[in-house]
């Protein structure tokens, strides 16, 4: 895709919680944008690193040894095959980069709660 893509109106076209949307590809990896609030579940991704930028609010990621908070313009990397647990208090628009076809709950997970979207993503 050659045409610029507004995050912002990316952002304002959809209402789901722990929903993510395509924005885009760049080679074998989606681009997504997520909006967040609450709890997410513990899992694990077996295969691949997970990219968090968070575009808006604040998102916490809970780790088994510690917990890392994102603000706003901040980015972290979960290695491949660390639990973590993403949740946001006062909510958060998040942009993450995943290999196509990456479950959002990841390989191993625990119960996953009606609020969350277990997904390889929606299209915008």
């Amino acid at each position: 895709m050659t045409e610029p893509i507004s995050l912002t109106a990316a952002l304002a076209s959809f209402a789901e919680l722990w929903s993510p949307r395509i924005v885009t590809r760049v080679n074998d990896y989606d681009i997504r944008v997520a909006k967040v609030r609450g709890e997410h579940v513990w899992h694990t991704h077996d295969h691949t690193d997970e990219f968090f930028l968070v575009l808006d609010g604040q998102l916490t990621i809970s780790l088994r040894d510690r917990t890392v908070v994102l603000r706003r313009g901040d980015v972290c990397t979960v290695p491949r095959g660390t639990e973590h647990k993403p949740s946001s208090e006062g909510g958060a628009s998040i942009l993450m980069v995943e290999p196509t076809g990456t479950v959002t709950v990841g390989d191993r997970h625990g119960n996953v709660p009606d609020h969350v979207d277990a997904t390889t993503g929606h299209a915008l």
